[in-house]
């Protein structure tokens, strides 16, 4: 009852406060040497010490909005993400990876890459955070963002960790899976098996096969190397923060096998598998890839309200000054 000494009155979010809930969008930046990580902070409007999520964006040259210069046409999956968590009081920090957006290194080189990169990124948004003032802070990692934010999280403390759509194996066994399902001829797919297996022993491939060139060139091997040196099972069972676990049951890149896993490795994680929810959080009542697909460029397209009722059960109630 120590708050009834304050004059303000503070109030539980529901649904119909969310929608009145104003933010400020914040600009911000770590210099780094040769250039600068950027980023947005969303700060909502009427809250004292709101709760903040960094959320680490998936694979590729995927932009704090959750696009990629990859894919023709935006999805916006990250920023609807941002901006519905202020509506509901929660405060959230999205950035660009190094070598997208505005976060342009002078010097960079694919070649000079590796995955804890990544990492120290998440870890010195996290130092940011902190030297902000903000005291609750979580990890939202998406699809490879999730096994960053993993690595992060296990070098500070958080409040709690979010998966979204993160593999609950690890990349090599999640390759394979994708080579053998992608319709490709036998030599081929043994071929990338080959591959894999010569990149686990931390040995480079000099000439790979022009087929298979985009996935295993020279500059990525570093990179891919590092990568699968990290079993999400193996992190995830050292966290000692709560856990959500999010999948959607219409991804065609993690399967819901992968949420099912990562929560039988921690048994006191939350999951909460989204009906008819893609890869970026839109949902698809088709069953067609291709249908799928088209979402991915659809920035038209709401994220799934019931993924973000996950995080605000996670979360725990606002209290709205």
């Amino acid at each position: 009852m120590q708050f009834l000494l304050f004059p303000l009155v503070l109030i539980f979010t529901s649904f119909a406060q969310a929608q009145q809930i104003g933010k400020d969008s914040i600009d911000c930046s770590i210099p780094l040497q040769g250039g600068t990580l950027s980023g947005t902070l969303f700060t909502p409007h009427g809250v004292r010490k709101p709760p903040v999520v960094l959320i680490i964006a998936g694979s590729g040259p995927t932009d704090r909005d959750g696009n990629s210069r990859l894919l023709k046409g935006k999805n916006n999956s990250l920023l609807q993400l941002a901006d519905s968590l202020s509506k509901y009081g929660i405060a959230s920090l999205r950035y660009d990876k190094k070598g997208v957006g505005k976060s342009q290194v002078k010097g960079l080189r694919e070649e000079d890459m590796r995955f804890e990169d990544g990492a120290n990124d998440a870890l010195a948004w996290i130092a940011w955070l902190r030297k902000s003032g903000y005291k609750k802070i979580y990890i939202a990692g998406h699809s490879e963002g999730s096994l960053i934010g993993l690595v992060a999280a296990q070098q500070t403390k958080l409040k709690g960790f979010i998966s979204l759509a993160g593999a609950g194996r690890p990349i090599d066994q999640v390759l394979r899976e994708q080579f053998k399902e992608g319709g490709g001829p036998d030599s081929l797919v043994l071929l990338a098996n080959r591959y894999l297996d010569t990149l686990l022993t931390g040995q480079r491939i000099a000439k790979p096969n022009p087929f298979l060139f985009s996935i295993f060139r020279p500059s990525v091997q570093p990179y891919i190397i590092s990568w699968l040196r990290y079993n999400p099972g193996n992190l995830l069972q050292k966290l000692r923060c709560p856990v959500l676990i999010v999948q959607g049951n219409k991804d065609i890149q993690v399967q819901v096998a992968d949420a099912l896993l990562l929560q039988k490795i921690k048994p006191d994680a939350q999951l909460a598998i989204i009906e008819n929810m893609n890869h970026v959080f839109k949902l698809v009542s088709s069953n067609n890839r291709i249908d799928n697909a088209k979402a991915y460029s659809d920035p038209s397209l709401p994220i799934a309200s019931s993924m973000v009722q996950e995080f605000i059960k996670f979360i725990g109630p606002i209290r709205i000054l």
